[in-house]
């Protein structure tokens, strides 16, 4: 059996850049990590003793002979990807920390740790950058979907990066430059809030591509402001309140790109948000719901969480491993240890 664990991201600057229709042409960045929060995967041989082939569980459990026949598209299109039809019958099984459809990357997550789960049974290792190459492939061009490029890569590599999508068509992953006392203290500063609202993020995102060369300067700000981000948080926990204030003129930039990224309830709570002492804030993701993150001083943290007690408060810290693969051998005596991460 292979046990995958991948991370959830939060996107702090630059998100829109990132969609192919954007980046070929201008170029792109963002800004951003993953947490402490997963999409697990288990997948192994499944005996021949079933009618079925395969068998998938997530949130439906499937029984499939053929990947054709599964309505999971992340699943189905990675399965004839990997040419898994002609191997050995398997058992899949999905569960999350967070729910999906809601600004975490989490189809992404679940796109890279399969793709590291299954390449692991047949005793294969792909790198990170292998990882959200594969996931590229599988999200954009076989399922066809309308996502961006910082997800995958940010759950392959983990960690706090900054990403560059050059028009050439190359990617670039560098960590983000801060001390241990700067990440401390951006942690301390930051809420995550789930809003209960679950939208798809494909409908806002094709939205936004219709519109995103009529919005080319705002744009080209939203790109600025990824660097200027990445050098608040190498100058230190001093600058972290200019990282906050940020935060907010990028929101203000960013929910005008079209109506579908925010709704007046979220408004609301912004607005309370910041008039009990947020600095800046956002939506995560595509926008129009799911999660929502907060930067405020240490010092009125309480009264912000307590200003929007109705969405659900998750506590996080960011980590550094991306998507690892755990795995169990008969042959071993220890019945799970972590494998080593390639790259």
């Amino acid at each position: 059996m292979v046990i995958s664990r991948t991370p959830y991201r939060i996107s702090f600057f630059g998100g829109g850049t990132d969609y192919p229709a954007w980046w070929r042409e201008h170029g792109g960045a963002v800004l951003g990590g993953t947490i402490d929060k997963y999409c697990w995967l288990s997948v192994r041989q499944l005996p021949p003793f079933f009618e079925r082939h395969h068998r998938l569980a997530y949130s439906i459990i499937e029984n499939f002979d053929d990947p054709g026949e599964v309505k999971h598209p992340s699943v189905r299109e990675t399965l004839r990807y990997l040419g898994i039809h002609e191997r050995t019958g398997l058992s899949i099984s999905h569960d999350g920390d967070l729910p999906a459809r809601s600004g975490m990357g989490s189809s992404s997550s679940f796109t890279v740790g399969l793709l590291n789960a299954l390449t692991a049974l047949e005793g294969k290792r792909l790198s990170p950058t292998e990882l959200a190459a594969a996931a590229w492939h599988v999200e954009q061009d076989l399922i066809g979907e309308n996502v961006g490029n910082q997800d995958q890569a940010f759950a392959a590599h983990g960690g706090l990066q900054y990403i560059r999508f050059h028009p050439d068509g190359r990617v670039t992953v560098e960590p983000a430059i801060l001390t241990r006392e700067c990440l401390t203290a951006l942690e301390s500063r930051l809420l995550l809030f789930y809003t209960g609202i679950s939208r798809e993020a494909n409908t806002i995102a094709i939205e936004q591509i219709r519109t995103i060369h009529q919005k080319t300067a705002e744009m080209k700000t939203l790109l600025t402001m990824v660097e200027e981000a990445r050098g608040l948080l190498a100058r230190g926990p001093a600058a972290l309140p200019d990282f906050g204030r940020l935060l907010h003129e990028a929101w203000l930039l960013k929910r005008g790109l079209t109506s579908r990224i925010t709704t007046g309830a979220i408004d609301e709570a912004y607005a309370r948000a910041r008039a009990h002492g947020a600095l800046g804030g956002k939506l995560l993701g595509a926008g129009g719901g799911g999660f929502f993150l907060v930067y405020v001083e240490p010092e009125r943290r309480a009264e912000v969480a307590a200003a929007l007690s109705h969405f659900v408060q998750v506590d996080f810290r960011f980590e550094f491993d991306g998507s690892i693969v755990f795995f169990s051998r008969l042959d071993d005596p220890k019945p799970l240890h972590l494998a080593e991460k390639k790259g």
